[in-house]
């Protein structure tokens, strides 16, 4: 009788063979993966920049008489400079929105009326056609539209794409 030492009949494969061949597929899916363009996971929290921001609020009139003065002082803290007139604002008090039409950050297109919630308009961020990083506007609100302690969320939106550009939220 002779005796082979080899099989050819066997069917098990080597341990090492075997994952060696799994690595190398996982390898190609990975790089299958990174060339093609997989769908987006949104969990719907976007988050929106805060680069537009409300830096204070003032509650004195300008003899220091507290009155409620509601003037907020917002700063462009971006990098870069923005087209003041295609921006407009909205703003909530303590999650509410209060009834002040702000169409233009433009000082020079602002209509000035009491009707609307904001009394003026001023800064160099709202005089010309740019809002500048660093350049501040001030918005005088009319007499008793926030008090110390209220929460304020200012909502900028670009008016040609109708997306929201900065969203802060300050504490008076």
């Amino acid at each position: 009788m002779k005796v082979s030492y080899y099989q050819t009949d066997n069917a098990v494969s080597h341990p090492v063979a075997i994952l060696l061949l799994v690595a190398i597929t996982v390898i190609l899916a990975a790089l299958v993966a990174l060339l093609i363009q997989l769908p987006s996971f949104d969990t719907g929290m976007l988050i929106t920049p805060s680069f537009l921001q409300i830096l204070y609020v003032y509650h004195t009139d300008e003899q220091g008489s507290l009155n409620y003065d509601s003037r907020i002082i917002l700063i462009n803290n971006g990098s870069d400079s923005l087209g003041n007139s295609n921006l407009s604002a909205e703003f909530f008090r303590n999650g509410t929105k209060i009834p002040a039409t702000v169409e233009t950050m433009n000082g020079d297109l602002f209509i000035s009326t009491h009707h609307y919630g904001i009394q003026t308009m001023g800064g160099l961020g709202c005089s010309g056609s740019t809002w500048l990083p660093k350049e501040k506007i001030v918005l005088d609100f009319s007499d008793g539209t926030f008090h110390p302690g209220d929460s304020i969320q200012m909502n900028i939106f670009s008016k040609t794409s109708g997306t929201l550009i900065s969203r802060h939220t300050f504490i008076a």
